[in-house]
């Protein structure tokens, strides 16, 4: 893997330092990248796992000792205007942004019985609209030359069936295919953009029950770790992978 030099690179939804995200940063600022995240820990207050209310400016701390400048932001990605918020705060922190990591992602289990618009709202707001908005911000904004990156994060739906979580398997299915489109659409700007699903991986969101199944069932007989999808993500982000876009890649241990 070629050592990235001094790029900067936004990631987000860096909220709870056990994340991907978290991950994601640790391994782009060791490989000599300055980051900005953004955290929106008030999502984290209603979800089971809870909030990690320390995470950013630990997270933040440990970055700046790995050499990087590093710098983040709350930022609420199901608000309109959010993404040129956080291209505006990015780049009067580091300057040009040449990595865009849209990991933030809202889901709440629900079925077909639970479906309602306000479900489905809350889920297009955030991983269909707060993501496909801040790429093409970030394009607009790139400065040209070789290194643009996007990469989205996704979940291995059109792998197999989520019946429990419609609204969630239906927008991360719209990012896949926004993925493949963006990435011809910006080609000629020297931009990739590429998906990641890292399959189920353990940042502290599966019961009991559920991670015994996902072991029973992963060829591999483990769970994914952030560190799996951050090695990767690095590599996407790197000049070694300048020849790889519109590509979605299941880097899930062999999991369905």
């Amino acid at each position: 893997m070629s050592e990235i030099n001094r790029r900067a690179a936004l990631v987000t939804g860096a909220s709870r330092r056990i994340g991907i995200g978290a991950a994601v940063c640790r391994a782009l600022a060791a490989r000599g990248m300055d980051v900005f995240f953004t955290t929106w820990r008030a999502y984290d207050q209603t979800m089971p796992w809870g909030q990690d209310a320390d995470a950013p400016a630990l997270l933040a701390d440990e970055l700046r000792g790995l050499g990087a400048r590093c710098a983040y932001l709350e930022a609420d990605l199901s608000h309109p205007d959010t993404p040129a918020k956080i291209m505006d705060a990015a780049e009067a922190a580091l300057g040009g942004i040449s990595v865009l990591v849209n990991n933030a992602t809202y889901s709440v289990n629900g079925g077909w019985q639970e479906l309602d618009a306000a479900a489905l709202d809350a889920h297009y707001a955030v991983n269909m609209r707060g993501a496909f908005v801040l790429s093409v911000e970030f394009a607009r904004r790139f400065r040209g030359g070789d290194g643009g990156r996007i990469i989205n994060l996704t979940s291995g739906q059109g792998l197999g069936p989520m019946p429990d979580e419609l609204a969630y398997a239906a927008t991360k299915g719209a990012v896949e295919a926004f993925t493949v489109s963006l990435a011809a659409g910006l080609a000629h700007k020297r931009i990739t953009v590429n998906a990641v699903d890292p399959g189920p991986t353990d940042t502290g969101w599966m019961s009991g029950n559920l991670k015994a199944w996902v072991l029973e069932h992963s060829p591999q007989g483990r769970l994914g770790q952030p560190e799996d999808a951050a090695r990767l993500i690095a590599f996407l982000a790197g000049e070694d992978a300048g020849w790889i876009t519109g590509q979605v890649i299941h880097a899930n241990g062999g999991f369905r």
